[in-house]
């Protein structure tokens, strides 16, 4: 019998030693449900683990939750880099793909789960809301699935709804979305999207990152006709030109008619665009980031970025400086699909210079852990231009490289690859 209580009132008692909790990403973490975790934390009598993805503005959770609570997330961004500078957040370097089956049945198996949800339609189905993505398979496996019933929360809809059954509480609420946006793009941004704008056709199905990179590239694309979406996530610039026509799906070679994403993450034109709208579909990571489903799709770009890339193309999407700003994430996943897929582009596109323009991002060796090997290597893309190493030995590799970093570095990337092994 499902239980429903309000958020003061929820006990937590059921959580045990040694069990691992996981809540939805970004604005679909249910955060009055966190907070009473955090609260409760000591009641437990041993530690626990949680499992962090995209931090959600406003989520409560820091360093000093550790004397109860052991940390695993797969990403840097947010708050996350915080718990990851302190030694607090201890890092999953896995594939995105990888995430049900981990989380479902695997060594990161998950016994609480805290969702936030949509309250029902006149059918009595509930949705998932802002994300389905590794949610999806909890619903089967988690011993307790605890539930905030937003009212705010976008009525979306997915691969699969949920009934009052599949919940053991609910906590109903009424409270609104955080809103999540990136930073304006300036001229570096700018300048990529102009050249990753050029290699996108008429009819392509985008795959989007995150960051303003492309968010930029988006708005250079509404010329464009009849572009698709299969997305891990989406923003507001999806909205924008769904609206206006320019992204239809009616030329996927799957899932036409639709845009495909596992977690929306935006503000008030997002959420007010994918409210009851079936254009928009919701689907699990099994799907969203299935080889076999990305390689099936013609015409299939993958938009991703990067701290640093070396001048075989091996990418480092993690460590910048010594600390962990990124994510292993879906890239190699989107990378691989569209190399597979007819007329795909696998592109990695990023600023050439960091640091306050101090140093290249362009590298003869990297700085950190290599996230997606050079054997992935696509298109590279900055600000000078574009690097296609699709098929390109080392030396070829090197020389576009070197021709896309930062003219000031070239001179020296010349010399350190002469220098180094990496030119055998």
């Amino acid at each position: 019998m499902t239980r429903s209580i309000a958020a003061e009132d929820l006990d937590l008692s059921t959580l045990r030693p040694g069990n691992t909790v996981l809540w939805g990403q970004a604005g679909a973490a249910p955060l009055p449900l966190i907070d009473v975790l955090l609260a409760q934390r000591h009641r437990v009598g041993r530690r626990f683990r949680v499992f962090l993805g995209l931090p959600a503005p406003g989520l409560g959770i820091s360093a000093e939750h550790a004397d109860c609570i052991d940390m695993v997330g797969y990403c840097g961004t947010g708050a996350n880099r915080a718990l990851a500078a302190a030694g607090k957040l201890d890092i999953l370097p896995c594939h995105y793909s990888q995430f049900p089956d981990l989380f479902a049945s695997g060594p990161l198996k998950v016994d609480v789960l805290l969702l936030q949800v949509a309250p029902p339609d006149a059918d009595g189905r509930y949705s998932f809301g802002l994300a389905h993505e590794y949610l999806v398979p909890l619903i089967d496996t988690a011993r307790v699935v605890i539930a905030e019933i937003n009212r705010q929360m976008p009525w979306t809809h997915g691969e699969r709804f949920l009934s009052e059954a599949d919940f053991d509480v609910i906590v109903p609420t009424d409270r609104p979305l955080p809103e999540i946006g990136h930073p304006a793009p300036g001229p570096v941004e700018q300048a990529i999207a102009e050249h990753v704008s050029g290699l996108v056709e008429d009819g392509a199905t985008l795959q989007l990152g995150l960051g303003s990179i492309p968010e930029a590239i988006l708005t250079r694309l509404a010329d464009r006709r009849d572009l698709g979406v299969h997305s891990g996530v989406i923003g507001d610039a999806v909205a924008r030109l769904m609206a206006a026509g320019v992204i239809t799906n009616a030329r996927k070679t799957r899932d036409p008619g639709v845009s495909v994403t596992g977690l929306a993450m935006g503000g008030r034109t997002l959420y007010e665009f994918i409210q009851r709208n079936p254009a928009v579909q919701f689907r699990s990571t099994r799907y969203t980031h299935d080889a076999g489903v990305l390689a099936s799709i013609d015409r299939f770009v993958a938009l991703n970025s990067a701290v640093e890339v070396d001048l075989t193309g091996q990418v480092n999407a993690e460590l910048a400086a010594g600390s962990y700003v990124g994510a292993v994430g879906g890239a190699a996943d989107f990378l691989r699909g569209a190399a597979r897929s007819r007329g795909g582009l696998p592109i990695v596109a990023l600023p050439s210079m960091a640091g306050r323009h101090s140093h290249s991002r362009i590298v003869a060796q990297l700085a950190g852990p290599v996230s997606t090997s050079r054997a992935d290597a696509g298109l590279i893309v900055t600000e000078h231009g574009i690097a296609d190493l699709r098929g390109q030995p080392v030396a070829e590799r090197i020389r576009r490289m070197i021709a896309i970093a930062d003219p000031r570095f070239r001179e020296t990337l010349e010399r350190d690859v002469s220098a180094s092994a990496i030119s055998t």
